[in-house]
């Protein structure tokens, strides 16, 4: 199965890791990784997610739904 196209870009996640992990020096190598495990991360969460919002007989995901999500 082909991996999906990626929503995270590059330069996005490399500052965050700089400014908000206060790394130095980020290789390109970590931050795909770092992407690869996020992307995964989200689409685990959105399917949770989305199963308690049909369980709750709605369309949307909520933020609750979200935090339930995760919390599971």
């Amino acid at each position: 199965m082909a991996k999906s196209p990626k929503v995270i870009t590059k330069t996005a996640l490399r500052r965050l890791m700089k400014e908000e992990g206060g790394a130095s020096i980020v290789a390109a190598d970590a931050v795909l990784a770092l992407m690869d495990y996020l992307q995964d991360l989200a689409t685990d969460i959105t399917k949770k997610a989305l199963e308690l919002a049909k369980h709750a007989k709605r369309k949307t995901i909520s933020k609750e739904d979200i935090k339930l999500a995760i919390k599971a």
